[in-house]
Parts: C-alpha cells; sequence; structure tokens
C-alpha cells in the first residue's frame, strides 16, 4: 500500500537521506493520524543512520539556522511554526527491571518497530528512492486502525513491564481516539499496575494531563478505575467512589459525578486548569461525609477542606504551585456559592461578595457551577440553569453599578493614619474592613467621597479627631 506525502517536506528528507545513503522512514504518531484523517504537526523520522547527521543535513538544505541536537539521546529536532521533526537512528532498546530508562543499541527498522508501543504506532511510510510513499505495517495496524483497537506489538507483559508508562498511554489514546484497549492487554495493564511505581510524578501527570484535556475524560478516569492504576497515582479521585446507605437514605456516587461534571465543562472550555478545578471540586466529600437524621448526607464543608486539598495533590503530582495552583484553590473553594445563590432570592449584598472574592475568575467559576449540575430530573436542571442566568445576569448588573470585581479599597490605610494622625494600629484595621463591609453591604456606594464620609463619622465612635481637613 502506498501513501502520498504530497508536503514537500518529505521530498527533501528523502533527497538528504538518499545522499547519505540511509534507509528513512516517518513513523509512528504521525502516519496513524494521516490514516485517521487527524491534523499533526509532530512528525517522527528513523533512519538506519546517524538521526543527528540527517537532521543537521536536513536542515541545511531547509535554510534552517538551528538543529537542536541531543546527543545523548542519539536525536535531533527541528522546528518551526508549521512542524517539529524530530530525527533518530533505528534502535533495539532492553530495560532493567527497576527503571524505563532502557540499554539502547543501532537496530534495524524492524527492531525500531518492535520497541513501539502499540500497532498504530509501529506504522511507517518510506522515504527511500525506490520505494517512496509504501506503508510497512508488520502488526496489522492498519486492521487495528480500522477496528478502533489498541494492541501491543509485542507481548503485553513486556511490553508494559518494560515501559510502565505504555499503560498510561494505552488509556490516554483510548481516551483521545475512542478506541477500544484489547482484552489481552487491559488484563496485562492490570497485572502490571503496580510498576508505575518506577514512574516519575512528571510523566504520569503529563499523561493525566492530556486525558484531562481530552473531549470525553471520563473514559479515561473509568479505564484508571478499572485497571487499578487510580487508586495508585491518584488516591484522592479513587476515594470518592461508592455509595453508602443510611436509614434507607443513599447518596450520589462522587466519583461517577465529578468525571460526569468534567464531560459537561469539556466542550465549554479547554483551560486545563479549569477542568482540574473541575476535577478536584467534591475532592473532600469522603473527609466531611455525615449522617444527619433530619436532613439526611450531609457534606458540610467540603468546598474549604477542598480547598486545602489541593495545594498537596498538587505538590505530590509535580503540577506547578503558582497562580495556577492558587486558581483551581480559588474555584474549588468557592463552588457552592454560586448553587446557593441559584437556590435562594438573590441579594445585592450576596451577588457583591461572589464577586468581591471571585474578581476576575468569576465568569470560570460560573462555568464550573453550571456543569456541576448533573441531576437525571430535567425539570431540576432546567430550573437551575435558568436560576444561573439570572444570577449571570445580577452580577453583570451588580458589577456595572458598584465596580467590586478585583475591588481596591477607595481609601488606603496610610491614607488613614495621616487624616487622622495616628500610627499603624487596630482603629486602622477597622475602618479599612469597615468601609469594605460597607460598600459590599450596600451602605455606601463604591466611591472615594462616600467612603471619606463613613471614615469620619466611624472615626468619631472611635474616639478619633481629624488631624487634616481633606485627604
Amino acid at each position: 500500500m502506498k501513501i502520498s506525502l504530497n508536503n514537500p517536506l518529505f521530498k527533501t528528507i528523502s533527497e538528504v537521506a538518499t545522499a547519505l545513503g540511509y534507509e528513512t522512514y516517518v513513523i509512528g504518531g504521525f502516519v496513524r493520524d494521516l490514516l485517521l484523517k487527524r491534523s499533526s504537526k509532530d512528525i517522527d523520522v528513523v533512519c538506519v543512520g546517524s538521526g543527528i547527521t540527517l537532521a543537521e543535513e536536513v536542515g541545511k538544505k531547509l535554510g534552517i539556522k538551528k538543529v537542536q541536537v541531543f546527543r545523548n539521546f542519539g536525536t535531533a529536532m527541528i522546528r518551526s511554526d508549521k512542524f517539529e521533526i524530530e530525527f533518530v537512528g533505528a534502535r533495539k532498546e532492553s530495560y532493567p527491571s527497576n527503571s524505563r530508562k532502557p540499554i539502547v543499541e543501532d537496530g534495524s527498522l524492524e527492531e525500531d518497530q518492535n520497541r513501539r508501543d502499540f500497532t498504530i504506532n509501529a506504522l511507517a511510510i518510506s522515504l527511500n528512492k525506490n520505494n517512496m510513499g509504501e506503508l510497512l505495517d508488520p502488526f496489522d495496524g492498519l486492521i487495528d486502525l480500522k477496528n478502533k483497537i489498541l494492541r501491543t506489538p509485542l507481548e503485553p507483559d513486556k511490553t508494559f513491564s518494560d515501559d510502565p508508562l505504555r499503560m498510561l498511554r494505552a488509556i490516554r489514546f483510548a481516551c483521545q481516539l475512542h478506541f477500544k484497549i484489547d482484552p489481552v492487554a487491559l488484563e496485562s495493564i492490570k497485572r502490571n499496575r503496580h510498576r508505575v511505581d518506577i514512574l516519575s510524578a512528571e510523566r504520569i501527570t503529563e499523561e493525566l494531563n492530556k486525558i484531562i484535556l481530552s473531549s470525553l475524560p471520563s473514559i479515561g478516569f473509568i479505564l484508571l478505575d478499572e485497571c487499578g492504576l487510580l487508586e495508585l497515582i491518584l488516591p484522592e479521585l479513587f476515594n470518592l467512589k461508592g455509595v453508602e446507605q443510611k436509614n434507607g437514605v443513599s447518596h450520589k456516587d462522587n466519583f461517577y459525578h465529578t468525571i460526569k461534571v468534567l464531560d459537561n465543562i469539556s466542550p465549554d472550555t479547554d483551560d486545563l486548569w479549569l477542568r482540574w478545578a473541575t476535577l478536584l471540586h467534591d475532592i473532600a466529600k469522603p473527609a466531611t461525609k455525615r449522617f444527619d437524621n433530619e436532613i439526611g448526607w450531609t457534606f458540610h464543608g467540603h468546598n474549604h477542606f477542598g480547598a486545602q486539598m489541593v495545594p498537596v495533590i498538587f505538590k505530590k503530582l509535580k503540577l506547578p504551585l503558582n497562580e495556577k495552583m492558587k486558581f483551581v484553590q480559588k474555584l474549588v473553594n468557592l463552588h457552592m456559592r454560586p448553587i446557593v445563590l441559584a437556590q435562594e432570592i438573590v441579594t445585592d449584598s450576596a451577588v457583591r461578595r461572589l464577586l468581591f472574592e471571585a474578581g476576575d475568575d468569576i465568569d470560570d467559576l460560573m462555568t464550573l457551577c453550571e456543569a456541576d449540575i448533573t441531576s437525571g430530573n430535567r425539570k431540576k436542571v432546567k430550573k437551575y440553569l435558568s436560576n444561573f442566568t439570572l444570577v449571570r445576569e445580577k452580577l453583570v448588573e451588580i458589577e456595572k453599578k458598584d465596580r467590586v470585581r478585583n475591588w481596591q479599597p477607595p481609601i488606603s490605610g496610610e491614607e488613614v493614619m495621616s487624616f487622622f494622625g495616628i500610627p499603624p494600629s487596630r482603629e486602622v484595621g477597622i475602618i479599612k474592613n469597615s468601609i469594605k463591609e460597607a460598600i459590599l453591604e450596600g451602605e455606601i456606594q463604591n466611591n472615594r467621597t462616600e467612603a471619606i464620609g463613613f471614615m469620619i463619622t466611624l472615626g468619631e465612635k472611635l474616639g478619633l479627631k481629624p488631624k487634616q481637613t481633606e485627604i
């Protein structure tokens, strides 16, 4: 079978490889995606020879100023706006039992294909002059593509034991491509799941992020659970599983609820951190679960406890501990607030406080809360969504009038001290906080004039006398 490679880039690589006397092939994900009619800018080129030499010569011919060389790995990379090509010499690999770092030796194309994770990623297209475009498919990857099956080229126990990351990649590909994992491979993942112990947190998280960013993340998390991997890599999420019943009253399974919410939000955002906030929004429910004889099961305070768990989880998974973590933490902490507003009569004061605390993240928070509606009762869902629409309208109205989103105090602490001629003290804090509360409660407008008037009146009550006539 011949594949048409229309990009002139491949002709250039072929010409350079011929001049060097190298057998050369494009292999892996690019071939798979080409056959699936999926766009891809990542191109893997394997040659029987030096991948670095091939890359450098191709770079010269293309007029590429910089070719990135990774001599320790025997690879090189050419980057542009349109593509990213990695060049590597064909190799064979063997793995020590306590590491996923292989012992690498030069090899043939066949040996290189043998080391691939799945048959659909072992497909290669020749770039050689004598058979340009010919598809090399030693493991029937083309059939597996057609049947949407993920199968390993070699015996799966060897594939997964050698490099346990392949287990997570299998689940990630199943999630991204909507493929099924071959039953034999699936059982092998279950047997070899404890091999993930040798993986770095960074590599695990990289695969988790790709699952979270897929169109239906629930597929990935259900498979992680089915294979016994979820309990090992994200036990906090695993602990959400299960339904407890007492006095004939049960609660929903919070694991399946969570991944349903993640599916719900996926069409509305590609923001990884909003999706992480969604995944962790109920993470503290097991720790806060209580049974009340009058109202049934409660999870009081799970949002606050969940916010405290976020830094711990992020640190363990080597996720960033910067503003991205703080964003996730904020949304986990606040996710109950709009829901409460949607259930009750919306007061201006409550909306002001929500705007004050959420700031520029208010839209993301509302998106999360709307996705959090997973009831099977259509009337209930319709009612909640209608109420959220009212909350959104109120948010716009209040912000236009009171400007409390990303609120800045109309009077600084330094100005309070200067006006009353006092040093840093308890009274300064009382005045600043009271001004903020008066604005949020709607007692005064959010402007400097009304804030000064309020400050003077409050100062008198505190026994303070102005030392100047104006600020």
